[in-house]
């Protein structure tokens, strides 16, 4: 669907001043949308998964931890797909988040995606400017990602950063000099980066940050040792197919969680960088950055 046809349907959690920005900014926040009831019971989960991270000595098909992870220490970069690890993360994803993708993708929704991020290391921890789409092309850029604060996330948290409108501009290579996949933009393109037009998405715990897969975006590093938990939920319009191998899929991927399967494909005609063949695994975000293996 197009952003015309998006707009043209009755909004569901979103005001339509808020959608509108969206397409024209390429991202929207929503601060204290989540009750917290929900925040509560979310973290609940997630520090009895942070407990039982403390016996895990190196990243694996759960966890994605940092280098000085420890017992004593316990420090997990990514909880790898979540919506596969617990009944309540995956039923946040499909409740009113959900609607929140349909008031921004149109009534037909997939979900694609989850991971919960942290931020520990008080310095060390920023993840550098990069485009989610070249990760998982698509033939139409209706794919977005819903962050949803578990803990208030102020500027000394590390919080989400976007630069406004880069949706519209233009894909960046996110391979190195050596065709090595990074995952990032090289430091000659992170250098046109309109400082000016970068937004600090910060918000008390139960506000959402909505970006679209074409946001140039990251986040800065921590001031403090905060633990700062970020869950991430992608979505996309039904008719919106992946063309390549999905990083980490999960049986969740690619149900229809509102409306109905699509029929016809939409195809946008700018192109997409392709990544690498991801059909053996794929490790984490950080550890592309990092350049770990």
């Amino acid at each position: 669907m197009t952003p015309e046809q998006i707009l043209a349907e009755p909004p569901r959690v979103l005001t339509q001043n808020q959608r509108e920005s969206y397409f024209e900014r390429g991202y929207v926040t929503v601060e204290s949308l989540i009750s917290d009831k929900t925040i509560k019971r979310l973290n609940e989960v997630t520090n009895d998964f942070v407990e039982q991270s403390r016996s895990i000595t190196r990243s694996g098909a759960d966890y994605d931890v940092a280098d000085d992870h420890s017992a004593d220490s316990p420090k997990i970069r990514r909880l790898k797909m979540p919506d596969r690890l617990h009944e309540d993360y995956w039923g946040f994803a499909t409740g009113l988040i959900a609607d929140v993708a349909a008031d921004l993708v149109g009534p037909d929704v997939v979900f694609h995606h989850s991971k919960l991020n942290f931020k520990w290391d008080a310095g060390s921890d920023d993840v550098k400017w990069h485009q989610d789409i070249q990760f998982y092309p698509h033939t139409n850029y209706s794919p977005l990602t819903i962050g949803t604060y578990l803990a208030d996330t102020g500027m000394d948290d590390g919080p989400l950063m976007v630069v406004s409108g880069s949706h519209n501009g233009p894909l960046f290579d996110q391979y190195d000099e050596d065709g090595s996949w990074v995952g990032c933009l090289s430091a000659e393109d992170a250098s046109t980066v309109d400082t000016g037009s970068v937004d600090y998405l910060t918000g008390p715990a139960g506000s959402i940050t909505v970006h679209n897969c074409r946001t140039v975006h990251g986040s800065p590093p921590t001031g403090r040792p905060s633990g700062r938990p970020l869950l991430l939920n992608a979505y996309a319009s039904a008719d919106a197919f992946p063309y390549t191998a999905h990083p980490q899929p999960t049986a969740n991927t690619g149900k229809v969680i509102r409306g109905q399967p699509a029929r016809w494909a939409h195809h946008d005609p700018r192109p997409c960088l392709i990544p690498p063949d991801w059909s053996g695994g794929y490790d984490s975000i950080f550890a592309a950055q990092d350049e770990e293996g």
